[in-house]
């Protein structure tokens, strides 16, 4: 009899339009999500009962705690005009994600002929962003036995890159132990700031280095560098040689301007007992010939210093020549 009774009811229900709802509910298949830039994302705000025909649907998106309106009055706007559209009855699909786009984003229903006449889901959109080249330093040349780091860095990668380091082409292990082929190596790798390490050169360091930036959107490297590694410091040596050519040509200049302007004179009277006057006049200026004999003397003492220099380190030069051994000075940006 009960069965009956509600059987008839819900026929009379059905016969005046009206069916009894518990109000609008909303769900969403993903509460988080990422997307790649520059590609499409669909943000889905599915309606699960509501008897209201045409409901209100509102898209905010929300950053750094301030909402804006997305989707308003059945159009969209603010930040997604014309990068977004309206998939009935309530998804909201942007077509082209930037890194702007990352908020939070809130479907709201309003359907007021519904018992519970609103309700409204909030989504968190993260948009990955691919890392760019990253920016490399590897010394051009090292000593054996000595300590060095090359550093990579990229600053547009979402999220953070992790960085990897290549020399020939190949992969160095994060921990040099797990290889055979690396194991005698002294070298460590942050990968969360891109440095590596090493403890002490070894002439198996030497090789072409480059740096991979990769996070979940992609990956970019930077081009691969020389890194030659020497029994000797070339580098220092070369630079002390030049930096003594340099202070001893500035002194001898000083010492000849101090000369000529009288820094050295006596003090004396030429009527001194000193000095003695020519025994004639022969027509030779003879101040002017001790100039020119102070001037020949500077420059073949610099002239004997650079054969000096050049006979000592002869080695060298004819190792930086064979090697095609080019300084550089490498700035880190």
């Amino acid at each position: 009899m009960a069965l009956q009774r509600l059987t008839a009811l819900f026929i009379l229900f059905s016969i005046l339009g009206y069916i009894p709802s518990r109000g609008v509910i909303l769900r969403t298949t993903d509460k988080t999500v990422w997307a790649n830039e520059f590609e499409p994302i669909e943000l889905t705000c599915l309606i699960e009962s509501i008897s209201t025909n045409n409901p209100r649907i509102e898209w905010k998106k929300i950053k750094n705690g301030v909402p804006s309106y997305v989707y308003f009055q059945n159009q969209i706007s603010g930040d997604l005009e014309h990068r977004a559209q309206l998939i009935q009855p309530a998804n909201l699909l942007i077509l082209n994600t930037s890194r702007a786009d990352t908020a939070e984003y809130r479907c709201e229903v309003a359907a007021i002929d519904d018992h519970k006449h609103f309700d409204e889901i909030l989504i968190s959109l993260a948009v990955r962003v691919k890392p760019v080249v990253p920016r490399c330093s590897v010394p051009v040349a090292v000593t054996v036995g000595t300590s060095s780091e090359l550093r990579c860095l990229e600053n547009e990668g979402f999220p953070a890159s992790q960085y990897r380091w290549f020399r020939n082409n190949e992969e160095l292990p994060q921990d040099p132990k797990s290889s055979p082929k690396f194991i005698n190596s002294t070298y460590s790798i942050n990968a969360d700031t891109g440095g590596l390490k090493f403890r002490r050169m070894r002439k198996e360091d030497a090789g072409e280095y480059y740096c991979q930036a990769k996070n979940e959107a992609g990956h970019a490297q930077c081009p691969a560098q020389l890194m030659e590694v020497y029994d000797v410091d070339i580098v220092g040596i070369f630079l002390k040689v030049l930096a003594a050519l340099a202070g001893f040509t500035i002194v001898m200049v000083g010492v000849y301007h101090a000369h000529k302007h009288g820094c050295f004179s006596s003090g004396k009277d030429h009527t001194g007992t000193n000095y003695k006057p020519p025994a004639a006049d022969d027509g030779i200026d003879y101040a002017e010939a001790d100039e020119v004999n102070r001037i020949h003397l500077i420059l073949f003492s610099i002239f004997y210093i650079i054969i000096e220099l050049k006979c000592n380190h002869n080695v060298l030069f004819k190792m930086a020549n064979k090697n095609k051994y080019q300084l550089q000075v490498d700035v880190f940006f």
